[in-house]
């Protein structure tokens, strides 16, 4: 039952993305639709994560204690109801009762957003540690596709089915997602496995961030979500600007940036989902991850300073005037492999440290700095990028070098031990 219950997480993880990609490019459209500005648009998209923050380590503490199938299986029935809501609010003719629909809708699907957490720890109760990076990277596939379908199924339930159409797709894929996991997915946690000691949420952030290894690489992933976060809120602003784009009333300008989008997605779920294992084995974790941050801080260096003219094409490519586009894609390309490859090697790492009876805490308390990271992230990037285009990207190639110098310090000198008693231990 095995195989076929890491197929379930992936469509799980998958349909659930899908949902997410759907929904999120919409909502400062349909918000500034609602008369909402520049702050409260901000709030609503940070409620999300906000929301995932907080209860992230709540779902992996309780999957610890009740089981990975029912947080699962509750966690994705709540999605579903999210997005309807979200259809609800799209429709709605009075716009303040939309826009505090829409920022319900948001908190309750992040919320429930916690349920990746729950995957991560599911795959690792089933995967030995030699394939648990491998399979890790599965779960950032499926990151990567679900961004890819989301946004071009949102586009096309948009244009035939109407304002209302996004939401309530997203919320049919997931409630088709819930009964796919009831009637297929089974439980990976032994039934005989020690319960994790129940602790408010601040004593678990602290319970994991005083181990050494753990605390280390929970701080490597805040800060890689950081600095992505940084890049995918500004790179419409700086690929506008520094192509001379108007990405509010032409098409065209708007579709080359979605494409990008497209473009670093495709890149970065081929990564993860073809040779993340093959690099762990002949590198293994920590310096694959040290690897994947100097790649991400180089082309993060690269790209403000990357100016052209025109509109991408294919034909463009392949003249004089469109070498600008040429450098942009292969930097873009060089920041899908380095951030793809960060994920999957990290929290690998990350269950092979962690006893088996606290995988689910400590992967939460991971996610929930991930989600905290792309709260902050977005309002830094955007604030400074006013002020001088570049800051923001070269000021996340420092963090970036600073971190790979911590993690070569603290990970790469000496091989990460499996922790007795631990998941990977009893998966041999």
């Amino acid at each position: 039952m095995r195989k076929p219950s890491v197929l379930i997480v992936f469509l799980t993880v998958f349909i659930d993305l899908i949902g997410f990609g759907i929904v999120v490019p919409l909502v400062p459209l349909y918000s500034r639709s609602f008369g909402a500005q520049g702050f409260i648009i901000g709030v609503i998209i940070a409620s999300f994560s906000a929301m995932q923050f907080i209860f992230a380590p709540i779902w992996g503490r309780l999957s610890d204690r009740l089981g990975r199938r029912p947080i699962l299986l509750v966690s994705t029935a709540g999605a579903a109801a999210s997005y309807a809501l979200f259809g609800i609010a799209s429709g709605l003719q009075n716009h303040v009762a939309a826009l505090v629909l829409m920022v319900v809708s948001r908190m309750f699907a992040g919320l429930c957003g916690g349920n990746i957490t729950v995957a991560q720890a599911y795959i690792a109760d089933i995967t030995p540690p030699a394939e648990r990076s491998r399979r890790m990277g599965l779960i950032g596939m499926a990151f990567g596709l679900g961004f890819i379908f989301g946004p071009f199924i949102g586009g096309i339930s948009l244009q035939h089915l109407g304002i209302t159409g996004p939401g309530w797709v997203a919320s049919g894929l997931c409630a088709l997602n819930f009964v796919l996991a009831l009637f297929i997915l089974t439980e990976s946690r032994e039934p005989g496995s020690a319960h994790a000691p129940e602790r408010p949420h601040l004593d678990q952030w602290k319970h994991t961030l005083s181990q050494p290894k753990i605390g280390l690489l929970v701080v490597v992933f805040f800060l890689a979500t950081f600095c992505f976060s940084c890049f995918e809120s500004t790179l419409p602003l700086i690929v506008g600007d520094n192509f001379g784009l108007d990405m509010t009333s032409n098409r065209a300008a708007g579709s080359t940036v979605a494409y990008l989008f497209v473009y670093c997605g495709l890149i970065g779920a081929f990564v993860q989902g073809g040779f993340t294992g093959r690099l762990v084995k002949k590198m293994g974790e920590a310096k694959l991850i040290a690897l994947s941050l100097v790649l991400t801080g180089i082309s993060l260096a690269l790209l403000p300073f990357i100016k052209g003219a025109g509109h991408l094409s294919f034909k463009i490519l392949f003249q004089h005037e469109g070498r600008p586009w040429d450098y942009l894609l292969l930097t873009l390309a060089l920041l899908s492999i380095g951030s793809s490859l960060t994920r999957p090697p990290l929290f690998g790492l990350l269950s092979n440290l962690t006893s088996a009876h606290e995988q689910g805490a400590t992967i939460g308390v991971a996610q929930g700095a991930g989600s905290l990271a792309r709260i902050l992230g977005p309002i830094y990037a955007t604030t400074i990028l006013h002020f001088f285009a570049p800051l923001p990207y070269l000021t996340c190639t420092a963090i970036l070098l600073i971190t790979t110098i911590l993690v070569i310090r603290g990970l790469c000198r000496e091989p990460s031990p499996v922790i007795p008693g631990s998941a990977a231990n009893l998966a041999k």
